[in-house]
């Protein structure tokens, strides 16, 4: 959800060469210190990427590897709050430094884009949206110089830059964007890379390699759900074997919180929602417990299945003030209440200040993970099944039924997350 929803959610699975006409070649690179020697293309066409020197150059290899500009793409574009995203033609965005041009085949339909569609959260329009993706490398900018991949180190979902241009003006990092119509040349924001299109710009430090065994469709959801999960989790909570959680709110986001809080060994696993389908689905994810809070107080039975003492860890997956408050009485003393749901502007949550200081209750907000170093564990544990991508998705939809999608999530009618498949 933060800098993840710029350079985080795009997985590339492997470079392809382009059509010959107006030949560029260059090479291209993942600002990972940690890369050695990786073949990314199967044939003679393909980049290898190269570890970083001792003095913190960067080394890649020479290679035939051409793309090809000129012509034109659709993306889905949202005008204003409350009416209907249309599909539009691009002239062919071109990447800059440090960034590469991505092929899109799947983009996760998330509630983050929702908000800016309905106005809850202001965000220059007219914009492309969409930024949970897969997809393949077609061309490159050139090589990023040292600011680019020192401004990115540590704490990625903290990143300045990602809110002053991108949240703030609709842009990339150096404040303009890559998305012009193609008829009138009307420049358009940029939500995230604004990835609901058949091709995106993204920073290259962004990537991570998708494996041939993983499919785009189902995988784009680790760009966003299942990468906001993973920092709440594993950051913001630091889910130990044992501890009991609760995740409010199971959608695409909750839902992956279910499974990431199994695969670290959680013990009392605590679905609360409102729609009993959604709960049926989240014991597939690792629920112990459901509770639907329309039936239910939430509060009370979390202490009923606790023995009366709260959960270690709640989460809120929802961004709204009652579920806010929901989570941070569900707390036992010296708990934590994390944070990931988005609230329409201006939101306020309340809790019990007395509470809070007297029995050390913690309040944690988490805005994603950090790209370089959990991107790839993310793979890694969908890769194993530990995560399972399958059960993950549950709805698939055609690149022109974009806008049923993002009706479908308003309704509620989407159990966990849903997907845009552009290929």
């Amino acid at each position: 959800m933060g800098l993840s929803h710029l350079i985080q959610r795009s997985i590339t699975k492997k470079l392809i060469p382009s059509k010959p006409s107006n030949i560029i070649s260059s090479s291209w690179f993942l600002a990972d210190t940690t890369a050695k020697s990786f073949d990314l293309s199967g044939g003679s066409n393909g980049a290898k990427i190269i570890s970083f020197d001792d003095n913190d150059s960067l080394k890649i290899s020479k290679s035939s590897y051409h793309v090809s500009s000129g012509g034109f793409m659709r993306g889905v574009v949202f005008w204003e709050p409350n009416k209907p995203v249309t599909i539009e033609e691009f002239q062919m965005p071109r990447p800059k430094a440090g960034e590469v041009l991505i092929k899109t085949k799947a983009c996760g339909v998330c509630h983050s884009d929702l908000h800016v569609i309905k106005g809850e959260i202001p965000f220059p329009s007219p914009c492309a949206i969409g930024h949970e993706i897969t997809g393949e490398v077609v061309e490159h900018g050139k090589l990023s110089d040292r600011k680019t991949i020192e401004r990115e180190m540590g704490h990625d979902d903290l990143c300045e830059d990602f809110f002053a241009y991108n949240r703030s003006k609709g842009t990339l990092y150096d404040g303009e964007t890559r998305l012009f119509l193609r008829n009138s040349g009307k420049p358009i924001s940029m939500y995230s890379m604004g990835g609901l299109a058949e091709y995106c710009v993204v920073p290259a430090h962004g990537l991570t390699i998708l494996p041939n065994s993983l499919p785009y469709s189902e995988s784009a959801i680790l760009g966003c759900a299942v990468f906001t999960a993973y920092g709440a989790m594993a950051h913001a909570a630091q889910v130990r074997p044992g501890d009991s959680v609760a995740v409010i709110g199971v959608g695409g986001v909750g839902s992956s919180c279910l499974q990431i809080a199994r695969a670290f060994g959680a013990s009392d696993i605590i679905a609360v929602d409102v729609q009993d389908e959604k709960l049926e689905k989240a014991k597939t994810f690792g629920a112990t417990a459901t509770i639907n809070s329309k039936i239910e107080d939430p509060i009370e039975r979390i202490k009923e299945i606790t023995g009366g003492r709260g959960v270690d860890i709640a989460v809120e997956a929802l961004g709204k003030p009652l579920t806010f408050s929901q989570c941070t009485q569900s707390v036992r003393d010296g708990g934590k209440a994390v944070m990931i749901g988005l609230a329409q502007a201006g939101a306020i949550g309340e809790i019990d200040i007395n509470r809070l200081v007297r029995r050390k209750v913690q309040v944690i907000g988490s805005y994603g993970g950090r790209a370089r170093q959990d991107l790839p564990k993310l793979v890694k544990l969908a890769e194993s099944g530990i995560f399972n991508l399958a059960d993950a998705v549950t709805r698939k939809y055609g690149f022109e039924e974009a806008g049923k999608a993002f009706q479908d999530l308003n309704q509620g009618k989407i159990v966990s997350r849903a997907v845009v498949e552009i290929m």
